[in-house]
């Protein structure tokens, strides 16, 4: 009740998941990785998170952490709003570098669920709930590399993901180090440290998602990918 009814709570809430949900992402982008290197040995990769028992338990569970995140942060913004006038995460000082993203962090979340949304759509609705569903479409439910083919074959999906990508860097590269702060774990030596791990950290995670967008917008495929 503490965590829901204290706002330092909502704030220890919407920091914990956020760190979670910055660690699947971690994990998501070396996954996607895989597929500039080998179709057979990602498309393996989709075929074990597929439709199993555990990849749905963690599917439900990260579908939570989204929830938990985005509901905190709403009310917390629209709390601090209210109370003081627009602050939204609970810093001692906001460097001018960050200062835009400080400021929309509401924005660029709402743009990143948008986004997140639309990635459903193109990836696990063809998958992992094709699979559930028993639907069979022209690409196998498995074929991760055939789906990124295919999405960013359009160069529409390919621009809105790389808006996404870019509010996601934004959203993350603040969040990140905000939460940190917020928890705790920082000081005045430490405050500017983890801004720089925080800015190199996230950078590294999206780049990892853009290279795979720009690259098979632009033609390309792994050498194995005829062989799938």
């Amino acid at each position: 009740m503490w965590l829901i009814n204290s706002s330092i709570g909502r704030k220890v809430v919407m920091s914990v998941t956020g760190i979670a949900l910055i660690l699947f992402l971690t994990f998501h982008a070396s996954m996607n990785v895989v597929a500039l290197i080998s179709a057979k040995g990602y498309n393996m990769i989709c075929e074990f998170l597929g439709a199993n028992w555990y990849a749905v338990v963690a599917t439900i569970g990260l579908a939570g952490l989204v929830a938990l995140h985005f509901i905190f942060a709403l009310w917390l913004t629209l709390q601090n709003r209210k109370a003081r006038g627009g602050s939204k995460y609970a810093v001692t000082e906001k460097p001018e570098k960050v200062e835009w993203a400080s400021q929309n962090m509401l924005v660029l979340g709402l743009i990143v669920v948008l986004g997140l949304c639309l990635h459903l759509f193109n990836f696990w609705y063809n998958m992992m709930y094709a699979e559930l569903a028993g639907i069979e479409n022209e690409i196998a439910a498995t074929d991760g590399v055939g789906y990124i083919k295919e999405t960013f074959s359009n160069p529409v999906y390919t621009g809105i993901y790389l808006v996404w990508l870019c509010a996601l860097w934004f959203h993350l590269n603040h969040g990140f180090w905000s939460a940190l702060q917020t928890l705790g774990w920082s000081g005045k030596i430490w405050f500017n440290r983890w801004r720089v791990i925080s800015c190199i950290y996230t950078t590294i995670v999206v780049l990892m998602f853009v290279a795979v967008v720009v690259a098979f917008a632009c033609g390309y495929v792994p050498a194995d990918f005829a062989a799938c």
